[in-house]
């Protein structure tokens, strides 16, 4: 009897045996459909000895109800979800489900209607239909979508279609995508980039596996040598993926991609449409021929599609931390893109002016091969660091800006230059409380303050999302008009520009105000047009963004991210604030960085202002080596957390009552996380720091796989963690 072993999408099942009825061909990777009681599920056929599970007799299989009309997923896909799993202490169907992230690519071809003006006129004319007519000439979209594109509701659109203003076109969802061409813009290189890009092309046009470490400073062209690689890619008929940290910064590459190659690259992010989804993964699974996916841009998620034939891998700002998920899955993408190269025998190109200390310790040991770029690409300066030491430097009463920096921004402003004044606190002030009674607004799900945004008049808390309109009187003592703003956010620092330079035309850039790849486009059109004068933005600022009239920026409070005993404290602080430095001076003109601090003589601030990266990795590295932490040991964490805080407790004690004393594993914990509430669940971690030599991994599943633990108490595993809250 033919039989078929699927994974399916609950792990609390298992893998499921099924008979394949005569004249129904199966093979590993073919997603199907299939019964489980009274439901039908999708599953993917799965090699039975890599998926082990108790025999079923023959006569009790239920058949397979239907081959999905999708390519299977190949085997290097497989394996890259089992090593996903494996590594990260993941349930296979959890890694899986992310691979078949858009259920309508698997119905099989169809075709929407999508509208445009058909030239025709309405029998009456209104304001917002003459507004709809004008936004969407040489438009064709869905009528949600055209409602969104010229501002008006789905009634008024509707009426324009009854009228025959908008006529109805049925559209392929499949239809191919414009091919990318290799040699339509050809840039010229310098030498230092040529020698780069040829390493580069090498390794593609070899189909190896090759992890390269691309280790440029700022400025200095990283993403016109890998595009070179890219273009080889091309010209060989396979497909690459460019993975990016931030949705914000796939418009900005989407231009500089289509400059090169004639054509956009596909996108793939949270915030596409269901169509674009489908459309998008469908391309992909046939791969580059006949108008199928030859280039696609993405966020992490992107890494679990199914290439038909991956022929390179490109991880951007690979240092970025927005590369780990904190939920679900906890993976790197990072660390798993250079595992899918590796499986797909593929080169994997990691790009980052400040690259992890990791990534430099893997091309020390000659695992990685580093290449560098030492110059900013075409004569450019890298810009002139100094420190402000606020406790001789301080700002003015009430104020946030040293009079240095300040003095800074007037003579850019006068020149017609541009300032960017950086902050990684979003909103207008991290705390509000009474000044009468000292009450301190809380979030209700966690242990946070809510941050007052003056902009969309909130208090919100920026881990659960919680918001409230701030209340006229104080709830604790009922006083009106008492209620003050403690610390600076960006909005607050916005403001004391407004205040200092009122003909300053100011954008703050956040992810609250930058939410979307059309808003960063907006943003930056305006910056590169001399529409703006001074930026004031968070992390979101200190990546990919290429403005030649800014040459100062300022860092309001360089030793923020220093607070709070994180692991990669002064790492991730010596990234951003190096980060954010490079956006100075990118032109023909010079550039200037003023560093604010309190603590001058911090070794991370020290290494800033002399602008020596080696010095300040060499004693990170020798502080993480004497600390057994990683790259030279590893952290693992297991977060124990439930609605009720007594239940949680009691779970988190059992788990340490039955740690196993394991040689080169130290455990720590149980406690109280940091934010011990979270969402309105109350959080215990454990950490595990062990040599490197250890199986961490095997050690938690065998310490907690007998454990038995309430239904409302969930247990999650973080290998390698990033957040320490």
């Amino acid at each position: 009897m033919n039989r078929a072993r699927l994974l399916i999408f609950n792990a609390a099942l298992g893998p499921l045996d099924y008979r394949v009825p005569d004249g129904m061909h199966v093979a590993p990777g073919s997603v199907v459909v299939a019964p489980l009681g009274p439901r039908q599920i999708v599953g993917i056929v799965w090699e039975s000895e890599r998926l082990p599970t108790s025999e079923v007799p023959d006569a009790k299989l239920r058949p397979l109800l239907a081959v999905l009309p999708v390519p299977p997923l190949k085997a290097e896909l497989r394996r890259l979800i089992e090593w996903t799993a494996d590594y990260y202490c993941a349930s296979l169907a959890s890694v899986a489900r992310m691979v078949l992230a858009s259920g309508g690519a698997l119905r099989g071809p169809a075709t929407i209607t999508e509208y445009r003006l058909s030239g025709g006129a309405p029998e009456r004319m209104t304001p917002q239909r003459q507004a709809a007519i004008d936004a969407l000439e040489g438009e064709q979209a869905t009528i949600r979508e055209l409602a969104g594109f010229a501002g008006v509701s789905e009634g008024v659109l509707r009426g324009l279609v009854n009228q025959g203003v908008l006529e109805a076109v049925q559209v392929d969802c499949d239809r191919p995508y414009p091919p990318a061409r290799a040699d339509f813009a050809a840039p010229q290189l310098s030498p230092a980039q040529a020698e780069v890009a040829d390493t580069f092309v090498d390794a593609v046009r070899a189909r190896r596996f090759e992890p390269f470490l691309l280790d440029g400073v700022t400025g200095s062209g990283k993403t016109e040598c890998y595009l070179e690689a890219v273009a080889a890619a091309l010209e060989m008929g396979r497909q690459t993926l460019v993975l990016l940290p931030e949705i914000a910064l796939t418009e900005a590459f989407l231009r500089r991609f289509e400059d090169r190659f004639g054509v956009p690259p596909i996108v793939w992010h949270s915030s596409l449409k269901s169509t674009e989804r489908r459309r998008a993964w469908r391309a992909i699974a046939a791969g580059a021929a006949d108008g199928g996916a030859q280039v696609i841009v993405g966020a992490r998620s992107a890494l679990f599609l199914p290439y038909a034939d991956l022929g390179l891998i490109v991880v951007d700002e690979a240092h970025e931390i927005s590369f780990k998920q904190d939920e679900g899955v906890r993976y790197n993408a990072r660390d798993v893109a250079v595992m899918r190269a590796r499986f797909e025998a593929i080169p994997v190109i990691l790009a980052s002016a400040t690259p992890a200390l990791e990534s430099l310790q893997m091309a020390e040991s000659g695992i990685y091969r580093r290449l560098v770029l030492e110059d900013r690409y075409g004569g450019a300066r890298l810009p002139a660091i100094d420190t402000v030491d606020l406790t001789e430097e301080a700002p003015g009463r009430g104020r946030w800006l040293a009079p240095r920096l300040v003095a800074g921004m007037e003579e850019r402003l006068a020149r017609g230059e541009q300032s960017l004044l950086f902050l990684n606190r979003r909103g207008y002030a991290p705390l509000t409380l009474c000044r009468n009674c000292g009450f301190r607004f809380q979030c209700p799900n966690c242990t946070a303050w809510l941050v007052e945004h003056r902009l969309s008049r909130r208090l919100a808390c920026h881990h659960c999302g919680h918001e409230t309109p701030p209340p006229p009187a104080c709830p604790e003592c009922g006083e009106l008009d008492c209620l003050v703003a403690c610390g600076p956010g960006v909005e607050r620092i916005a403001d004391e520009v407004r205040d200092l330079f009122p003909q300053a035309r100011v954008a703050v850039v956040t992810s609250d105000t930058i939410n979307s790849p059309e808003k960063a486009a907006d943003f930056v059109a305006q910056a590169e047009g001399g529409a703006i004068d001074v930026i004031v933005g968070t992390q979101l600022v200190t990546k990919g963004f290429h403005f030649p009239e800014l040459t100062l920026v300022g860092v309001v409070d360089a030793d923020l991210g220093l607070e709070g005993g994180d692991l990669r404290a002064a790492e991730r602080t010596y990234q951003q604030v190096a980060q954010v430095a490079g956006r100075a001076g990118r032109g023909s003109k010079p550039g200037e960085v003023l560093i604010q601090t309190r603590h001058p003589a911090a070794p991370v601030i020290e290494a800033l202002a002399a602008g020596d990266r080696d010095a300040f990795y060499a004693a990170e590295t020798e502080a993480r080596r004497h600390a057994g932490a990683p790259p030279f040991g590893r952290w693992a964490a297991i977060i124990v957390s439930s609605e009720d805080d007594a239940e949680a407790r009691e779970a988190a004690n059992l788990i340490g009552g039955t740690r196993p004393q394991v040689p080169d594993v130290a455990i720590l914990g149980p406690a109280p996380a940091p934010l011990n509430l979270l969402r309105g669940r109350y959080r215990y971690r454990l950490l595990l720091n062990a040599r490197r030599s250890a199986q961490v991994q095997d050690v938690i599943r065998d310490w907690l796989a007998p454990l038995r633990f309430p239904q409302g108490v969930r247990v999650s595993i973080d290998i390698d963690p990033y957040s320490f809250v």
